[in-house]
């Protein structure tokens, strides 16, 4: 069962519905107690950092959901600022992240003279890096959607999982043990999307 942290920031009937199209079982849940004892988590989000990680800490989110991934080790994909909500900090705002990958937020700052656009919004094809819980660099090219102002920097580039080629190379998906993070949305990203949910299912 996944259960999708239900906070008021994301895609949440997105995600669900999809998930319900590809026959897995999920739920949605604000519940601090459901989320600590959660088989496998989704951390959506669509917004600004501070707006996210204030409303996880307004309420008593956090806690329940570290248990999960830090001390249980379950399965859990950030999608979209999601990912970005897995760093220590953005350069988007103060409020402090939760810390599960070694990694900090970054403003996208494209090449003087580039046509490119910030926010990125569109199709584009990812770029594995290596062998992952999502990814697999031996098979065909893959597009999903992107709609973002912000990309995360890791620390440890053995951390990345898959880039874009947005004027430079931009991580756009991490995986650190059982944690994962896409930056794109795969609920928005037709057979790619349904492809990456089945895998995070199948964890």
């Amino acid at each position: 069962m996944i259960t999708v942290v239900d906070y008021g920031v994301g895609n949440i009937g997105a995600i669900l519905n999809m998930l319900d199209y590809l026959g897995i079982d999920a739920q949605a849940s604000s519940d601090p107690d459901v989320l600590a004892r959660a088989d496998q988590l989704i951390l959506p989000g669509v917004g600004a950092f501070d707006k996210a990680m204030s409303t996880l800490r307004s309420r008593h989110l956090i806690e329940p959901l570290s248990c999960a991934v830090l001390q249980r080790k379950v399965p859990v994909m950030g999608v979209c600022l999601g990912m970005q909500l897995l760093a220590r900090r953005s350069e988007e705002g103060n409020e402090v992240g939760l810390g599960w990958i070694d990694a900090d937020v970054h403003r996208i700052t494209l090449p003087v003279g580039s046509p490119l656009k910030v926010p990125h919004i569109g199709w584009m094809e990812v770029l594995p890096t290596r062998p992952s819980a999502l990814f697999n660099p031996d098979v065909a090219a893959e597009r999903f959607y992107f709609d973002h102002s912000y990309h995360v920097t890791c620390d440890r580039q053995e951390d990345v999982s898959a880039v874009i080629d947005y004027g430079m190379p931009l991580c756009c998906a991490v995986h650190v043990g059982n944690v994962s993070g896409v930056q794109f949305h795969p609920e928005k990203s037709h057979r790619f999307g349904m492809r990456l949910l089945r895998e995070f299912g199948a964890q």
